[in-house]
């Protein structure tokens, strides 16, 4: 567990990183970004396992050593964990570690993860996550303390992007005078809205979309797929092992979102007003998170159809459903409302994470679709 096998493909990276800490290369504060499902996490991980182990081979930690022993279970007393929360007052969690059975729970299931598997695992429903000013002086109060196994002690802070600006200023100071044999680790999806003085201090390790051979190879080894199948699904993946995840499992969300995208296409395009606004009623009713997704999810299909109408199968990532529905609806997605349509979705997703009304947002989204569509 936690080891550079568990990562899959990315193996140029993982070279540079073993290479790295065998000639003592070790950059105090590193950046591992990149898109949604690449492995940035288990990465970091398996590298912070790495450099942990005082007994390491060239290419992975021995496995057996009382570091390695204590990192099967998360419990590594020089490691620690910092994650966006949803305070609960009435639970009296209002930190990270009020929520560290649950981060550990999660992580010791499966390493490929987002942030809707994070606010299921936590009990949160509508909450916004966010990593709270209070965390940066737990953490440096962590740090000020000898290291327990006399090595590295490594801080692994997960969607930095969503630091609180006060925990973002303390965060820079460590960066700027870090304590002695202290590796920060941040594990961003969007490195854009770290602070720019963040993103000058640290190391940045691009983290690619995976093969899709390299994903067809793990869901073949992990699920017994046969070969056809895993490379379907590897193929709709488009770079990502948590989509693939999500295909193989059948994801309701998913699921539920190509309902409430056909839905709204055709209540759109008949100008159904008042089925309309019982639509936006129900997305609305929504977490703010689960929002966040739909016009994602939106977005996704927008471009797919529109790739759709260029008759290049290779092009396209859409489950069997979603083609089947993009025979008739492709064709009124085309240049000159394609461009429209996409901006509208950015505006309304741009409206959510700003806390605007979700009601408002979703119903007027709607009404636009009527004049695009047609």
């Amino acid at each position: 567990m936690f080891s550079f096998n568990d990562v899959i493909g990315q193996e140029a990276l993982k070279s540079r990183l073993m290479q790295e800490v065998q000639e003592g290369r070790v950059p105090h504060a590193q950046l591992f970004c990149g898109p949604n499902g690449t492995g940035k996490l288990a990465l970091a991980l398996a590298y912070a396992r790495y450099l942990c182990c005082p007994h390491r081979t060239a290419t992975e930690a021995c496995g057996t050593c009382p570091s390695c022993v204590k990192w099967e279970k998360l419990v590594h007393p020089d490691v620690h964990f910092v994650f966006p929360i949803v305070k609960n007052a009435k639970a009296k969690k209002e930190c990270c570690d009020d929520y560290i059975a649950q981060w550990r729970r999660l992580l010791l299931s499966s390493v490929y993860f987002d942030m809707n598997h994070w606010l299921d695992e936590m009990g949160a429903e509508n909450g916004q996550p966010i990593i709270y000013a209070k965390e940066s002086d737990i953490l440096i109060r962590k740090l000020s303390l000898k290291a327990n196994q006399g090595g590295y002690r490594v801080c692994i802070v997960w969607r930095p992007e969503l630091l609180h600006e006060a925990c973002a200023n303390k965060l820079l100071k460590l960066l700027e005078e870090p304590p002695s044999q202290t590796l920060f680790l941040l594990v961003s999806q969007a490195p854009e809205q770290l602070l720019p003085t963040i993103l000058s201090r640290t190391q940045r390790r691009n983290v690619p979309p995976l093969q899709e051979t390299e994903i067809a190879a793990a869901l073949q080894q992990r699920f017994g797929l046969q070969q056809e199948e895993s490379l379907s699904i590897a193929h709709r993946a488009n770079g990502s092992f948590l989509k693939a995840l999500e295909a193989i499992h059948l994801n309701e969300e998913n699921d539920y979102f190509f309902d409430l995208f056909v839905r709204l296409m055709r209540l759109s395009y008949q100008r159904k007003i008042r089925e309309m606004k019982a639509w936006s009623e129900e997305v609305a009713a929504l977490g703010r998170e689960k929002q966040k997704s739909f016009l994602q999810y939106a977005q996704r299909m927008i471009r797919e159809n529109f790739v759709y109408n260029l008759h290049q199968p290779q092009m396209n990532y859409m489950t069997q459903a979603e083609q089947n529905f993009a025979v008739r609806f492709a064709p009124f997605i085309n240049e000159r409302n394609v461009m429209g349509l996409m901006d509208e979705l950015t505006e309304a997703q741009r409206h959510i994470e700003g806390n605007v009304n979700a009601r408002m947002v979703f119903f007027d989204f709607s009404l636009k679709m009527i004049v695009l569509l047609k």
